[in-house]
């Protein structure tokens, strides 16, 4: 746990109950189970024992607003060419070594977190800003769920669906509460082996699997899956082998996945940027799998970026980058042979482009 903090303030949180010695509490946000003593945080930074009660340090507190193009988190089957109004906090409850946001989620100090807003304040932006959807993204929302939790009914009960990126690591109460009033997520799952998760995440598999079939199979959340390929790292035939065919087999055909381009950076440095190359092949291995819709990220590849039937195989998306191309779909189906595209798609492709612009909440 981090030392004892004199300064910490946040409101009430959720998911956690008094152990062992006096003030002492354990939180149950996510499987990492920290045991928290008076004035420390847990391992995340932003879930704190004030008084001996947990508080949630960055409740209603956020590291900026930007409307992004809906495909920049990735998501390829909710609404293509929306614009979403997109926001994080500080903090994470994973140690990923390769953390392509780390100037955020590893952020230690609160003057990172300008922006103040209320989840109807957030809502109210997104209907003036026309954006279709608000993500929690830049860090992982797990930490900040119950922030999380109440700027999503606000955007429900005002037609604004919701989005998390997420890495998917958090407990089955959490998870049953935040993930009832999300439209969308897309969950990184870095890597395949308990090995990778352990060495390079501080953290493990199973519960990230165990979320990604809870999403699927019992929430009517629409589920995209990304993986960074790291060189040396989770990039190899067998393991992208038993990924997919695990995907494939637990999840479904039609759950997109999206084989994404590291670049160097927070603790491994020292490491090439992803080959395009492996990114192709490990697309190949993805469709010979089963798996109906394979994306690469991070590099400029048309091909691997668009969207295609998984009836007929005709292109029904375009994409260079965020950039949306050709359109072939009619109200949501094929325009070539009528099947019906999965996911949530509008009647007509958004016009938001590959913009990315800073607004004020």
């Amino acid at each position: 746990m981090k030392p004892p903090d004199q300064h910490l303030d946040g409101a009430p949180a959720r998911y956690w109950h008094p152990e062992g010695d006096p003030g002492r509490i354990r939180c149950e946000l996510c499987p990492r189970a920290c045991l928290v003593g008076p004035g420390q945080r847990a391992f995340c930074f932003v879930r704190a024992n004030q008084g001996g009660e947990m508080v949630l340090t960055t409740h209603g507190r956020a590291s900026g607003f930007c409307i992004d193009p809906i495909e920049k988190k990735p998501l390829n089957h909710f609404y293509p060419g929306s614009s979403v109004l997109s926001f994080g906090t500080a903090g994470c409850n994973l140690g990923c070594k390769f953390c392509q946001n780390w100037d955020i989620s590893k952020a230690k100090q609160f003057d990172k977190l300008a922006d103040v807003a209320s989840a109807e304040d957030i809502a109210e932006a997104a209907i003036r800003n026309r954006c279709r959807s608000v993500a929690f993204t830049y860090n992982d929302p797990t930490i900040f769920a119950e922030w999380a939790i109440d700027v999503a009914v606000a955007c429900r009960a005002r037609g604004v669906k919701t989005v998390a990126v997420t890495a998917g690591y958090i407990s089955p109460a959490a998870r049953r509460d935040l993930y009832a009033v999300i439209d969308a997520a897309n969950v990184d799952l870095k890597g395949f082996t308990d090995g990778f998760y352990r060495s390079l995440c501080s953290a493990e598999l199973a519960p990230v699997l165990e979320t990604l079939e809870y999403l699927v199979h019992e929430t009517e959340v629409w589920v995209e899956v990304t993986t960074l390929l790291i060189p040396g790292k989770n990039d190899g035939e067998d393991e992208i082998d038993a990924m997919c065919a695990w995907l494939v087999r637990q999840l479904g055909p039609e759950v997109p996945l999206h084989l994404t381009a590291f670049h160097p950076d927070y603790k491994l440095t020292d490491l090439p940027p992803t080959p395009p190359a492996t990114l192709a092949r490990a697309r190949r291995q993805a469709l010979a799998h089963g798996l109906k819709h394979v994306y690469t990220g991070n590099v400029h590849d048309v091909a691997g970026q668009s969207t295609y039937c998984a009836g007929c195989g005709a292109l029904v998306v375009e994409r260079d980058w965020y950039q949306l191309g050709a359109w072939n779909l009619r109200t949501g189906c094929c325009g070539s042979c009528g099947r019906a595209l999965a996911g949530q798609v509008g009647e007509a492709p958004g016009t938001w482009g590959p913009r990315r612009m800073r607004v004020v909440v």
